[in-house]
Formats: C-alpha cells, structure tokens, sequence
C-alpha cells in the first residue's frame, strides 16, 4: 500500500504532525477541519452556518487537490459543540453534499465537549476518486 500525503494552500496548513488528506489507491481521507480562513488561520464568524461552510470549502480544496469533489464523497463525520446546531449544520452540509442528484454518503455525527480553538464543528470525510 502506497499513500501519498495531499496539500493545498487552499486550506489551513496542518498545525501539527498531521496531513490535510491522504490518497491510498482509490480513496482520499482528509484530517478533520475546523472553520479556519486557510489565509490567516483566524476562525471566521461565530455561527454555526457560517463556520461549517468554511469547513466545507477546506475540505472541498484538499478533495480537488487530490483528484476528488464533494460529489464522490462517501463517508462524512460531523463533530459538534452542541447538538442544538445540527439543523442548521445540516442545511449547509446538505447544500454541499446532497444536492440534487448526487447521492449523499454515508455519515456520523456526534456532540463533543470541545473542538481546536473552540470551534463549533469539525468534520473530516473519505471520497473517492
């Protein structure tokens, strides 16, 4: 099994000893994203809708570096800060990844007590290419 590590400046650099995404074979696997601006690694705006379109434009960055899209994604995991912003998380994510005529992929969404520099939500996904 060969892996191969994925960057883009189109997403916030790794802040530790981790990679933005990692290609082995077919599949793509991206490190988990927080809503930083790739640009000034500052969280932009407080709310949930906006925080998780961020994290959504990284994660779709790191996917096309790769050779993927948002449209072959077929494993998603949502962590929130509280479980109160699932429906408008969701509004957004469905935007991104069930729109119409793409089949959404499979996910897993949880409440966890804290996020990196106390974001609202993190998610991190598995496509295909």
């Amino acid at each position: 099994m060969t892996k191969a590590a994925i960057a883009t400046k189109l997403a916030p650099a790794a802040i530790g000893p981790y990679s933005q995404g990692i290609r082995v074979g077919n599949l793509i696997f991206t490190a988990g994203q927080v809503a930083l601006d790739p640009e000034t690694g500052q969280v932009v705006a407080p709310g949930i809708a906006e925080q998780t379109m961020r994290v959504m434009e990284n994660l779709k960055a790191i996917l096309e570096a790769g050779g993927s899209s948002l449209a072959q994604v077929v494993k998603a995991t949502v962590f929130l800060k509280d479980f109160n912003d699932f429906a408008a998380m969701n509004t957004v994510y469905g935007a991104y990844l069930a729109s119409d005529g793409v089949t959404p992929p499979a996910r897993s969404t949880v409440e966890v007590s804290r996020l990196p520099k106390d974001v609202l939500v993190e998610i991190d996904l598995i496509a295909e290419v």
